[in-house]
C-alpha cells in the first residue's frame, strides 16, 4: 500500500467526520441549542478533508513496470509530452489525470485448444500455403510497450493496443509468410526460416506502433484432414522403403562377412597347403642329405677296404668267408689258398664241428691287362 492510498484513505475519513459533524449540528439548530462548537467542529473538519482529498488527487505513485501519461487540461495539446517515471510524483488536482500503461513483457496466445489462449475456443491462423493447402498455426506473440512510445501509444490505441493491434497485425503476418512456402516445406525444409521471417516481420511492424517484440513462438501446425491422412502414408511409405533399404544393407553385410570367412578358411588352406609343400621339401632334402652322407660313408668303406686289400690280400679271404651262408656244406677255394677246417656251424649257440666237404679248384693263370 502506497502512500497515496493512506491520504486517500484518510480524506475518505474526513469527510465523513465532516458529514458527521454538519448532521450534529443541523440536529442541535433543530432542538435550539447551540451549534458554536459543533460549527466549528464542522467546518475544521471539512477543510481538513478538503485539503487531503486535494492532496491525493495531486500525489501520484508510479510503480516501477509502469508509466503514466498525463492527461492535462492547461497543456496545450491536451497531455503532458513526458511520461511520468516510476516514483511518488504531483500532479495539478482536478485538472489533471494519469493514465498507467504496464511496460513488462506481456504474451498474446492464439490456439486451437479452447482453453490455451486469450479468446475461448479455437482461435487458431487458419492460413493457405503458395500450393495452395490450407493449414493451421498457433502462435504466441510475447511483446512488451516500448518506454519512449506510451505517449505516442495512448494517443493512438489507447487500451485497444491488445486486441485492435497485437491481434490482427500477428495473424496477418503469419498469413503473409505461409504464402510464400509450399506444405512440404511447412512442416519440414523451411519451417525455421519461415518462423524467422514472422519473426522479423512482427517485430517492424510492432515497433511502428510503440511496442517492442520480445519473442514469437510456432507453437503448432495442423493440416486439414485429408492432407493429414496423406502425410502418413507418405511416412508410411517412406519408412516400408527404409526398412527394405535396411533389410538390404544388412544382407550385403552378411554377404560380405560369408564372402571374408571363405577367403579366410582359403586362405587357411593356402597356408597349410603351403606348409605341408614346404615340409615335403625338407623332408625330401633331409632324405638327399642323409643318402649322400650314406653314400659318402660306403664310399669311404670301400676306399679303405681296397687300400687294405692291396696291402693285405688275405683281407678279401677273410671278407669272403664272413660272407658264407651258415648253412654251407660244400665249397670251392682256390688250389693254392691254406685249408681253414673245421668251419664252425652259426646253428644254436653250441660248438659242434661241421664237416664240410672242400673241393681245391685247380689255379687258373691270371693274366693282368691294361686298358
Amino acid at each position: 500500500m502506497n502512500i497515496t492510498v493512506v491520504i486517500s484513505l484518510i480524506a475518505g475519513l474526513a469527510w465523513i467526520v465532516t458529514v458527521g459533524m454538519l448532521a450534529v449540528t443541523v440536529v442541535r439548530a433543530s432542538r435550539r441549542q447551540s451549534t458554536k462548537g459543533t460549527t466549528v467542529a464542522f467546518v475544521l473538519a471539512a477543510v481538513v478533508a478538503l485539503i487531503l482529498t486535494t492532496v491525493s488527487k495531486g500525489l501520484v505513485f508510479v510503480e516501477p513496470q509502469e508509466r503514466g501519461v498525463v492527461i492535462s487540461a492547461f497543456a496545450p495539446k491536451g497531455y503532458r509530452e513526458q511520461p511520468l517515471q516510476p516514483g511518488l510524483r504531483w500532479i495539478m488536482p482536478y485538472v489533471e489525470s494519469v493514465v498507467y500503461y504496464p511496460i513488462s513483457k506481456q504474451t498474446y496466445t492464439m490456439s486451437i485448444a479452447a482453453t490455451e489462449g486469450q479468446i475461448q475456443g479455437d482461435d487458431s491462423i487458419a492460413a493457405r500455403t503458395s500450393d495452395g493447402q490450407e493449414i493451421f498455426v498457433d502462435a504466441s506473440v510475447i511483446f512488451a510497450i516500448n518506454p519512449q512510445e506510451v505517449i505516442s501509444l495512448h494517443i493512438n490505441w489507447q487500451n485497444r493496443y491488445v486486441d485492435d493491434l497485437v491481434r490482427p497485425l500477428s495473424r496477418g503476418v503469419i498469413r503473409d509468410a505461409v504464402s510464400q512456402f509450399r506444405v512440404d516445406e511447412v512442416y519440414s525444409t523451411k519451417r525455421s526460416d519461415m518462423t524467422t521471417m514472422m519473426e522479423t516481420a512482427m517485430a517492424e511492424a510492432l515497433a511502428d506502433n510503440g511496442l517492442l517484440m520480445a519473442d514469437f513462438v510456432l507453437r503448432n501446425i495442423t493440416f486439414s484432414p485429408e492432407y493429414a491422412a496423406s502425410v502418413e502414408q507418405k511416412q508410411i511409405a517412406e519408412q516400408q522403403a527404409q526398412q527394405a533399404r535396411f533389410v538390404v544393407e544388412q544382407r550385403k553385410q552378411e554377404a560380405e562377412q560369408a564372402r571374408q570367412t571363405a577367403q579366410g578358411q582359403a586362405d587357411a588352406a593356402v597356408i597349410a597347403s603351403e606348409g605341408e609343400a614346404k615340409a615335403i621339401v625338407i623332408q625330401a632334402n633331409a632324405d638327399a642329405e642323409a643318402r649322400l652322407i650314406q653314400a659318402n660313408a660306403e664310399a669311404e668303406a670301400l676306399a679303405l677296404l681296397g687300400d687294405a686289400i692291396k696291402q693285405n690280400p688275405d683281407v678279401l679271404t677273410l671278407e669272403y668267408i664272413q660272407k658264407l651262408a651258415p648253412g654251407i656244406q660244400v665249397m670251392l677255394v682256390p688250389n693254392d689258398n691254406p685249408y681253414l677246417l673245421p668251419l664252425p656251424s652259426l646253428e644254436g649257440s653250441s660248438s659242434v664241428e661241421t664237416p664240410v666237404s672242400v673241393i681245391p679248384t685247380p689255379t687258373v693263370p691270371y693274366t693282368e691287362t691294361n686298358p
